[in-house]
């Protein structure tokens, strides 16, 4: 199996994030420190574990005879996406139809990216610790009368400029001025730069409830369930 690969993987996800269903090149096959299978595409629509998000599941399938690649975790590194897995019935001749350049199928799970989509609350600012439980209640509230109203929830890659003055002029300083930042925007609010999979409307999240705010070093930390 070759293991050699080469550029960044160009990431669909980005473009549509409920386009669940592409086609990719294979460009390399190969075993992980941990032992486990590891394929590497010149593109996914697959989301990589990170920024608080999991990993989508799913299987890759090879276009000329639709032998499985059952996609257990995806990791990114370099700019290279790893989907980690294993051959469904694995045996020599199914893993000789992963090769190098062939044409293969993706398919993501849709119910776990709709419940990885879900679990989305940007909240800026610091709160003194006499004020987390009221905090607390203002949050809930205030997120669930947003869930009721809804609200379309668009991304895209834009300029600085106009990133910066959809997220009211404030962006973080990791963001470079010369970059394209990915910004995303929850019905009327303000955007927010974010890499993830995301809810096609606010309504989707159907309810949250905040179980506790806490602030430390300066940092407040907001955790909340799903419902």
């Amino acid at each position: 199996m070759d293991s050699s690969s080469s550029g960044s993987t160009k990431l669909d996800y980005f473009d549509d994030t409920w386009k669940l269903q592409s086609t990719a090149t294979l460009l390399s096959v190969s075993k992980g420190e941990d032992g486990r299978t590891a394929l590497v595409l010149d593109r996914t629509i697959f989301y990589p574990q990170g920024g608080g998000q999991p990993a989508d599941t799913g299987f890759i399938a090879a276009s000329d005879s639709g032998v499985k690649f059952v996609v257990e975790d995806v990791r990114s590194r370099d700019g290279i996406v790893y989907h980690y897995g294993f051959i469904e019935n694995s045996c020599e001749e199914s893993e000789s139809k992963f090769e190098k350049g062939k044409e293969v199928l993706l398919c993501v799970d849709e119910s776990r990216r709709r419940l990885n989509a879900r679990p989305y609350v940007e909240y800026k600012g610091t709160v003194p610790q006499k004020d987390t439980e009221s905090k607390r209640k203002e949050l809930e509230v205030e997120a669930n009368v947003l869930i009721s109203r809804g609200g379309k929830v668009s991304a895209a890659l834009l300029p600085y400029e106009e990133a910066c003055k959809l997220c009211g002029d404030c962006l973080p300083d990791y963001i470079a001025k010369d970059s394209t930042p990915r910004i995303v925007k929850l019905g009327d609010s303000l955007g927010c730069p974010c890499g993830g999979t995301h809810v096609s409307d606010i309504s989707e999240i159907k309810s949250i409830t905040v179980t506790q705010v806490r602030t430390k070093k300066g940092s407040t930390k907001v955790f909340y369930n799903i419902g």
